[in-house]
């Protein structure tokens, strides 16, 4: 048996729905990528709302416990497997993956790695991987903002929230942003004029800020107050929802709030107002995984592109080394930071 072979690999792993002290620790054999792999020795990996929702059973299509959790990450590809080109090997890259991430090591299909730019931090990276996608394509794609338009971003300050704040103001939008009072300045220092979100009358402070309505709205808080996201809307606008938080701690399925939101958006899209609305989903595409590789790549690129220029700032709440992912998870979890809590084995 070689030296590579004979490493172990550390993980963590979901066994059922569990509080944070319940995730698991697991050492096991450092396993060999097969035809089309790689084997990346990740270097980050984050913590994301949709692992809070996995942990509660509640993500919309998570696979059966237990499983290794851990959607997305950055690292450097350790071995590859047969038709794999070896030129890879020791090459930084990014890759979503949904689950597997939360380990010192993964398996991951090659052509799903996306080039990481020399020189860029790893928590940074990670930060920008589903976070940075998510932002980029719901601004870019869908709203499609413009330079002079007004843009609506609910929880400016966290993982994607804040970098939604950057890109609209990147692309010379003018931008408001709930948050909670602690995290005003911070909203602020991101370019965006800050409105509290426990405020007893949130839609009447963003009219008085954009009295002819905004013209697009992130959401990803879901329930009654998407109502309220979609009567904000200018005349053209674009309401995004992408996520369902209001909603994570209902018990029941956890694809019925997800279709009863998607319902309620056919049904606005259905209106005579020009205004449009759509739940984005960052695996939309799937079936044609030629295309939503290269679009990936070239979004991705784009995010990374900023980073390392220095145009973009990921916001980084803590790195937190693997062993102690409960800390992490309950930090993620306690609304009292700014931005992402990044995994280090």
């Amino acid at each position: 048996m070689s030296q590579q072979s004979a490493e172990q690999v550390l993980e963590v792993v979901l066994p059922g729905a569990v509080e944070p002290d319940g995730l698991e620790l697991r050492r096991r054999e450092r396993p060999v990528p097969g035809p089309g792999q790689a084997l990346v020795r990740v270097e980050a990996s984050g913590v994301s709302f949709a692992e809070k929702q996995m942990r509660k059973g509640k993500y919309f299509d998570q696979p059966p416990f237990p499983f290794v959790p851990g959607y997305d990450l950055v690292g450097t590809v350790a071995e590859v497997g047969p038709g794999v080109a070896v030129t890879l090997v020791g090459g930084r890259v990014a890759a979503l993956t949904k689950t597997g991430g939360w380990a010192s090591h993964a398996l991951v299909d090659a052509a799903d790695l996306v080039p990481v730019p020399a020189g860029v931090d790893a928590a940074e990276a990670e930060a920008l991987v589903v976070n940075g996608i998510t932002a980029w394509q719901m601004l870019h794609g869908f709203a499609e903002v413009r330079a002079g338009q007004t843009v609506l971003v609910l929880g400016a300050n966290g993982g994607v929230g804040s970098l939604l704040v950057q890109l609209a103001v990147l692309a010379g939008a003018r931008v408001i942003g709930t948050a909670s009072a602690r995290h005003h300045d911070a909203v602020r220092a991101l370019g965006a004029v800050p409105v509290d979100y426990r405020d007893a009358d949130v839609p009447g402070k963003v009219r008085d800020l954009a009295p002819d309505g905004v013209d697009a709205v992130f959401d990803h808080v879901g329930g009654p107050g998407l109502v309220d996201s979609y009567r904000l809307l200018a005349r053209r606008g674009r309401l995004v929802a992408y996520g369902s938080a209001s909603t994570k701690d209902e018990p029941g399925s956890s694809r019925l709030p997800v279709l009863k939101l998607v319902v309620r958006l056919l049904w606005w899209n259905a209106l005579p107002d020009g205004r449009r609305a759509t739940f984005f989903n960052v695996w939309a595409g799937k079936r044609d995984p030629a295309r939503f590789r290269a679009r990936l790549a070239r979004d991705l690129g784009a995010v990374f592109a900023l980073l390392a220029e220095g145009s973009l700032t990921p916001a980084i709440a803590a790195r937190v080394p693997l062993e102690r992912v409960a800390d992490a998870v309950r930090l993620a979890e306690s609304g009292t930071v700014t931005g992402k809590v990044v995994l280090l084995p």
